[in-house]
């Protein structure tokens, strides 16, 4: 797996410059045949979307840009090793790579501690500290037996 100092370098520089600018410590680049398609940083307060993270950012304007919701073929390069939701919607993309400069231990020391979300998803919903519970299963599955019973749908 060869990576690209170029694009690391891309995304280190500017989570640094996100910071001096009221943002998070957290950038992405994302590359497709050697050219970037997309570059996102943390926008979480100064956006008050708390998914607005930088590699969910770089995956919406990249696939925008390229008008898929595919990203094979893509290769991301983020300053940190990204957190769980970063990490699902990165796999959702279908992205080749991920490289990363800092890694979940060095985020925790700065603030950013995802442990808690890693450990409470390996806990049965009814058990984890965000109260849950089934309702209506009946009714909701209508929408999954219509989906699978459609001919013309996009699997993704």
């Amino acid at each position: 797996m060869a990576y690209s100092e170029q694009f690391m370098r891309r995304a280190i520089a500017l989570s640094v410059d996100n910071v001096k600018r009221g943002g998070g410590p957290f950038a992405a680049v994302i590359v497709k045949d050697g050219v970037v398609v997309a570059e996102g940083t943390n926008r979480v307060t100064a956006d008050h979307d708390p998914t607005a993270h930088a590699e969910v950012n770089a995956i919406r304007q990249a696939a925008s840009r390229l008008g898929t919701f595919d990203l094979t073929g893509c290769d991301l390069y983020s300053s940190c090793e990204p957190c769980p939701m970063c990490l699902g919607a990165i796999y959702w993309a279908h992205l080749d790579h991920l490289y990363y400069g800092c890694d979940k231990h060095d985020a925790a020391r700065a603030g950013f501690d995802d442990s808690f979300i890693y450990d409470e998803i390996a806990l049965r919903p009814a058990d984890r500290r965000l109260p849950s519970a089934q309702v209506l299963h009946a009714e909701a599955l209508q929408a999954f037996e219509d989906w699978m019973k459609k001919e013309d749908r996009v699997e993704y």
